[in-house]
This record gives structure tokens, sequence and C-alpha cells, in this order.
């Protein structure tokens, strides 16, 4: 199903609240200007462009935790106005005083207990902010697999469609044929790889997650199992029916005395050395794979980025995947990051995604409750 985008709807003189997805990292008090802020600014231009009245709806992180502020930040990034408010006066005044072609941001999302309400009856954010409005929009894929009212409820009360970010993220994800593609998952979130390993047995694991699937396939690592002891214990039980197939590392760059890279094959193990990175044999069987792959999912750096010496094996990956002739789809923000920091040729990869949880979960061919949302309506 075609969903309506900017291409099909009017917004012209409309009133136009759109979910963005905002959140950032926050370094010394100060939000930083991310990649997605880069991109939705693409949608802001041109509903600015178009004359629409927009209204922003966004989260930073999630209450009780301590980057959880204000976007009032947010908005100097973005350089649109702001009212630290979402459903009093203040807010409900400056939505109905917004002029055809500016821009609003309202007060961090999470603020508000209703953003967790399921129920749209006894739900203040639909009954205050949906009649202000004449379409919703919404451009956070990253978010599209909440069950929250501004991803899921208004959909239902307002004529609705997507932003260009959503709309470029669908593009490109329906290019990726799942059932042929070879997935390279790594980082430190065993939770969000297991659901596409249970369905996939073409993997290459890396990194973190690719230690505990060494460790569920029975190996003993040493001060590195010391090092991951709670996941070990939370997700090395779950791992161990689904890892027999699969592609685990088979050497591993530990960090030695002065700060050093020290390669150990598996069979070396365990070591007194913790692992910062996939050793070159490992790396080689990457290489190996990408070569003969149509299709590839890489979510996860492969070693500690931080410090270019443990970096290598990521490096040697994005390197072998840039002079693939396969369709590439890369996602995660350590990934993303790495990139950057390695200073990797972005065009080279088929598509750069900025979700992460949202994306596992439509790779693991599940529903995402923003996008049916939006098909429903």
């Amino acid at each position: 199903m075609k969903l309506p985008t900017l291409s099909t709807l009017n917004v012209r003189n409309k009133r136009v609240l759109i979910r963005l997805d905002l959140n950032t990292e926050i370094i010394k008090g100060k939000a930083q200007f991310s990649a997605r802020m880069k991109a939705h600014l693409i949608t802001l231009k041109e509903l600015k462009k178009k004359k629409a009245k927009t209204i922003i709806l966004a989260h930073q992180s999630r209450p009780g935790k301590p980057d959880f502020t204000s976007l009032k930040q947010h908005a100097k990034l973005l350089k649109v106005k702001f009212v630290p408010d979402i459903l009093g006066k203040k807010a409900v005044s400056a939505i109905t005083s917004l002029k055809p072609g500016q821009v609003l941001l309202l007060e961090n999302i999470r603020s508000i207990k209703d953003e967790f309400n399921q129920s749209l009856k006894n739900n203040d954010l639909i009954n205050i902010l949906a009649p202000l409005f004449d379409i919703y929009l919404n451009d956070a894929f990253s978010v599209s697999h909440r069950s929250q009212t501004s991803v899921t409820g208004f959909p239902q009360v307002l004529k609705s469609g997507i932003g260009r970010v959503l709309e470029s993220e669908l593009k490109h994800l329906q290019k990726i044929k799942v059932k042929n593609a070879l997935f390279i998952l790594g980082g430190a979130k065993p939770k969000e790889n297991i659901d596409i390993l249970k369905k996939n047995k073409n993997v290459i694991t890396t990194g973190i997650f690719g230690q505990l699937c060494t460790i569920a396939k029975g190996h003993n690592l040493g001060a590195q199992n010391k090092f991951l002891k709670d996941k070990v214990k939370e997700f090395v039980p779950k791992l161990k029916p689904l890892v027999k197939n699969i592609q685990t590392p088979i050497d591993f760059a530990v960090r030695v005395e002065g700060n050093k890279r020290k390669e150990i094959p598996l069979e070396d193990f365990p070591s007194k050395y913790e692992i910062f990175d996939i050793g070159k044999k490992t790396q080689a069987l990457c290489i190996k794979k990408i070569k003969q792959a149509k299709y590839i999912f890489m979510k996860g750096v492969a070693g500690y980025c931080e410090d270019l010496k443990f970096c290598q094996g990521t490096h040697a990956i994005f390197k072998a995947i840039t002079k693939s002739k396969a369709f590439s789809l890369v996602g995660g923000g350590h990934t993303t990051d790495a990139i950057q920091k390695l200073k990797i040729n972005k065009s080279r990869f088929g598509y750069i995604s900025l979700s992460g949880g949202a994306l596992d979960e439509y790779i693991a061919g599940k529903k995402l409750p923003g996008i049916e949302a939006l098909k429903k309506k």
C-alpha cells in the first residue's frame, strides 16, 4: 500500500503536526546536531516552501534518564520557533497564531504521560491537540516500532501521511531481499539481533554480539567472560539454540600492556586479556562472504572504534562492502559514527539507515505499529 507523501498531500496554509526523531547525544549539557536532524531539515524546508504551518512533536531520551531534557536547544539547532509547553495555553496560542511557512517545536513529548496512553478517548494529547490540526505526518521511521500516541494515535483521528525521511527509509528497505541477504551483526546490543538470528542462517557475527555467540557455542574467552558476565547470564541461554550454523569469530584482537594490539586465535583462549576487536583471520572470512553476497545488511561495529587500532575489523568490513556489487544496507548509531570517523565514502553504500530498533524489527519481519496505523487510516 502506498502511503500519502508530500508529493500527494496539499499542505498549503494547513496546520501540519509532524513527528520527528530529534533524540541526540547530550555532551556536557549541550544537545548535538545529529544526522537525523540534518535529514529532517529536508522535510521541514519543503513544508516551509509549500507554506504549511508546521508544528513538531519530538522526544529526547525518556523520563528517569540523565539525558531526558527540554527541546529548547534542539529548536536552536534546527533554527525553528520553540514553546516550552505541549497542552497548555502557551502551546495552543503558539499553534493557532503560527503563520504559513513558519515552524514551531513543542516541548519533549515524553514529558506528557498520555504519550504512553493507548486509549484515544481519555487522552489529552488527542483531545486537545488533534482538533487544532489538518494533517499529521510521521517522518520518524526510527520510532515507528513504538505504540505511542505521537506515533500511532494521531493517524487514527487525522488525515495522515509520511515525510521525506520516512519515505526514503521505506523505499530503500524494500530493495533488500531478506531471504537472500548476508547479515553482518555486531555491536553491543544482543537483544536487537536475536530476532534476526531466529529467521536467518547466512550470518556473520562480530563485536560483543559475536563474542556472546562464541561463548554460546561453548568457548571460554577468559577475562571477556567476566567483563560480559551480565550479558552472558541474560543472553547466552537464548543464543545457544541459534548459533550452531552461524559464523562466529575465529580470532580476536586484545589489548595488552602499553595499550598495544595483539591478535589471538580462538583455540588459544581463555585469555587474561579483554577483547577489543576481531582478528585478521575473521576479517578474511567476512571479506570472502561479502564478495559472494548479492544483498548485505550490516548493523553494529566489529570492535572498539573509539580507538582506531581496534577499529581495524570494522574498517576491513566497510572497505569490502564498498567494493562489492551487492546492494548494502547499513544501520545503527555506532556504525554510522564509525563510517564518519573512518572517512568512508558514504555513496559507496546502498543505503545508510538512521534507525536502530525499528530497523531490526522491520528486517526481522515484524509489523511496525507506526506504519500499520498509517495504513489503517
